[in-house]
C-alpha cells in the first residue's frame, strides 16, 4: 500500500514538475501590420532553434521582414526577406531539431530551411494546419522533417488572416502576399 502510494506521489510531482517547468518557457510577441502572434518557445525540446531565434529577435533581425511565402491550407512563412523580396544576411545554419518529437501540428512554428537537413537559418513557418509529412521519419535526407520550435498561444486568428491573404508571383517567387504581411517586431519574455 505504502509503496503504490509513494508511487502515485512520485507520478504527481513529476506531472506538477513538468508543467512547472512547461511555465517557465520563453514567449514572443511577433508584431505584424495584421496583428500581434504570442508563442511558446519550447527550450527543452528544441535548446538550439530557440536560442537561435531568440538571438535573431533580440539583434532586432526580424523587424522589417515580411511573410513572403503565405499558402492557404498549408504555412505561413517568414523572418528572412524584405518587402522588396530581398534576402537579408543571415548567420550560419543550424543543427536540425525535428527529432525532437514535436510534431508540425496546427499552430506550431518550426524552422524553415532548404534541402539541407542543417541548413536553418532565420526563417521561420507558422503550420495552419497538421502536416505529417514535415515531421522526423528517420534519419535520412528525405526522412528528417522540419524542427518545431514553438507553439502560437495567442493570436492563431491573425495566422489564419495572414493564411488567407491573396497572393502572387514576385520578382520569379510564388506564393509571395500580394501586400505585403509586414513584422515591425519580434519581442521576447522569459
Amino acid at each position: 500500500m505504502f509503496r503504490k502510494m509513494l508511487l502515485a506521489l512520485v507520478v504527481v510531482v513529476s506531472l506538477c514538475g513538468s508543467a512547472f517547468a512547461a511555465g517557465k518557457n520563453p514567449t514572443a510577441v511577433i508584431d505584424t501590420n495584421q496583428g500581434k502572434i504570442t508563442i511558446e518557445l519550447f527550450a527543452n525540446q528544441a535548446p538550439l532553434s530557440v536560442a537561435n531565434f531568440i538571438d535573431y529577435a533580440k539583434s532586432g533581425f526580424y523587424e522589417g521582414t515580411i511573410f513572403h511565402r503565405v499558402i492557404q491550407g498549408f504555412m505561413i512563412q517568414g523572418g528572412g526577406m524584405t518587402a522588396s523580396i530581398t534576402p537579408k544576411q543571415t548567420g550560419r545554419p543550424i543543427k536540425n531539431e525535428a527529432g525532437n518529437g514535436l510534431k508540425n501540428d496546427r499552430g506550431t512554428v518550426a524552422m524553415a530551411r532548404t534541402g539541407v537537413v542543417d541548413s536553418a537559418t532565420a526563417q521561420f513557418y507558422i503550420n495552419v494546419v497538421n502536416n505529417p509529412f514535415l515531421n522526423h521519419r528517420d534519419n535520412s535526407q528525405q526522412g528528417f522533417g522540419y524542427a518545431v520550435f514553438g507553439k502560437v498561444i495567442s493570436g492563431m486568428d491573425v495566422v489564419d488572416k495572414i493564411a488567407a491573404t491573396p497572393t502572387g508571383v514576385q520578382q520569379g517567387m510564388p506564393d509571395v502576399p500580394l501586400t505585403p504581411v509586414v513584422i515591425k517586431s519580434v519581442t521576447i519574455h522569459k
